[in-house]
């Protein structure tokens, strides 16, 4: 919460609020006491947008929250918000703690570009085909995912996208705040164990995506060309087989197919050494 937060709601007649009894412990923590307090939540919001309009023409001040979150962004508020500028009344933002922009800020894959598209489908077929066509946008996807659906939501990218790396921020600005920053692969484990909280994910882009693999791709080259100076080309692909996770028998044939045209360091130091 802001300064300035906390004085709207003071100031205000009326708040609206997703969840009243969540929103009730958070004005008595600071001491909010002179508004009145309603309801606004997915299942009442286009009757309380109409009323809450009437009272706005008629000089009651209003302030919409929602739990955990910010109204619009896949919380309610949309039907109030467009209400009001139809009907020609002031609408205000009054920041506060925000996921989506918590998490672009340590995000190492920047944020220009970035995509937010709110939660992802939950219909396993609808959901793939998404991640597919999200997966050709250059920059950063952004996107909220519930704490039963994140597992499911990782397992998808694994099997469609598994080199890209997802930063995972769960719980942001509150207590029981992490991030987490890998593969699919890599991420499932650590959230399987924990999964309870709400999670924001930012899903690397196809332009960072791939200029990381041309940098591996660039050290790669780099480290098998130091160490054929150094080691029989059967020695090399054992090395590299390890870092890489090839079996070094792919590994060798791979080699010996890139040097075979006129590499005479590979033929002066393979002869004698089958090791």
């Amino acid at each position: 919460m802001t300064y300035r937060a906390v004085n709207v709601l003071r100031k205000v007649e009326i708040i609206a609020a997703e969840d009243t009894r969540h929103s009730r412990g958070l004005l008595n923590h600071f001491a909010i006491t002179g508004s009145r307090l309603v309801a606004l939540h997915e299942h009442n919001e286009v009757e309380r947008a109409i009323e809450l309009i009437q009272f706005a023409h008629e000089g009651e001040s209003t302030a919409i929250i929602s739990d955990a979150g910010t109204p619009i962004l896949s919380d309610p508020g949309l039907a109030v918000i467009r209400l009001a500028w139809e009907s020609g009344i002031r609408v205000v933002p009054v920041p506060g703690a925000s996921a989506l922009t918590a998490a672009l800020s340590v995000s190492p894959f920047g944020a220009q570009g970035c995509l937010f598209v709110g939660f992802l489908p939950t219909r396993t077929k609808v959901l793939e085909s998404m991640l597919n066509d999200l997966s050709t946008h250059w920059g950063a996807v952004v996107f909220f995912e519930a704490p039963h659906r994140i597992v499911a939501t990782l397992q998808a990218l694994e099997k469609l996208l598994p080199a890209r790396r997802v930063l995972i921020g769960r719980e942001l600005t509150k207590l029981h705040e992490t991030l987490l920053l890998g593969t699919p692969a890599e991420l499932l484990p650590q959230v399987q164990e924990e999964h309870r909280g709400e999670f924001i994910c930012i899903l690397e882009g196809m332009a960072a995506s791939a200029a990381r693999h041309r940098a591996s791709s660039i050290d790669a080259v780099m480290l098998e060309q130091a160490l054929m100076e150094l080691l029989p080309p059967r020695q090399v692909a054992k090395v590299l087989a390890k870092v890489s996770g090839v079996d070094s028998r792919t590994v060798y044939s791979r080699l010996t197919s890139r040097h075979r045209a006129g590499d005479t360091a590979l033929s002066s130091t393979s002869s004698g050494d089958d090791d």
